[in-house]
C-alpha cells in the first residue's frame, strides 16, 4: 500500500471511530497499519512480532489480540476463522454500502481478497440452511482458491 492511500486509510478509520463513539489509540492505529501494509493474514502472534520489528517495543500476543477484537467491532478487519489469522478490512476508506464479506483465499500463496456478496445470495442461502434446520450464525464466506498470479505459474 502506498504511503498516500495508507494515510487516507488510517484517516478513514479515525474518522470511523470517531463517528462510533470508538478511540483509536496509536497501539491499535499500529495494529490496523501492520494489517494494511500486509499482503497475506496475519495471526496475532506474527503482528506482535512485526509491531516489535518496527516499533522497537514488545507487545504482548493478549493485547494484540484485544486490540483485534477492537478493530473487528469497529469494521476495520476481519477475521478469517479458518486460519485464524486477520486482515484489514478492504473497504475502510469507502463512502458506499458494503456487502456482506467474502474473502477468496490462495492456496498456494495465501494471499486474500475480499469481494462482496449480493444480499439475495446471502438470502439464498440463509432459506437453505433454515430449510435443513439449521440457523446461519454468521454469513461470511471463505473460500479455497488460487490467484491468477499463481495459476499462471502453475501452468
Amino acid at each position: 500500500m502506498k504511503a498516500s492511500q495508507l494515510k487516507q486509510t488510517l484517516g478513514a478509520a479515525e474518522q470511523s471511530c470517531r463517528v462510533s463513539g470508538a478511540r483509536l489509540t496509536e497501539k491499535r492505529r499500529s495494529v490496523l497499519t501492520i494489517l494494511l501494509r500486509s499482503r497475506t493474514p496475519l495471526s496475532a502472534y506474527e503482528i506482535a512480532e512485526q509491531y516489535s520489528r518496527d516499533y522497537g517495543e514488545p507487545i504482548p500476543a493478549m493485547s494484540v489480540y484485544r486490540m483485534l477484537d477492537f478493530l473487528a467491532e469497529e469494521n476495520l478487519a476481519h477475521k478469517l476463522n479458518s486460519e485464524n489469522k486477520y486482515l484489514a478490512c478492504a473497504h475502510i476508506a469507502c463512502d458506499h454500502s458494503h456487502e456482506t464479506p467474502q474473502f477468496l483465499i490462495c492456496n498456494r500463496c495465501n494471499k486474500v481478497r475480499e469481494i462482496g456478496i449480493k444480499p439475495e445470495v446471502i438470502a439464498a442461502l440463509r432459506d437453505t440452511v433454515e430449510g435443513a434446520g439449521y440457523h446461519l450464525q454468521t454469513s461470511q464466506l471463505e473460500l479455497d482458491c488460487l490467484c491468477d498470479e499463481c495459476g499462471r505459474s502453475a501452468a
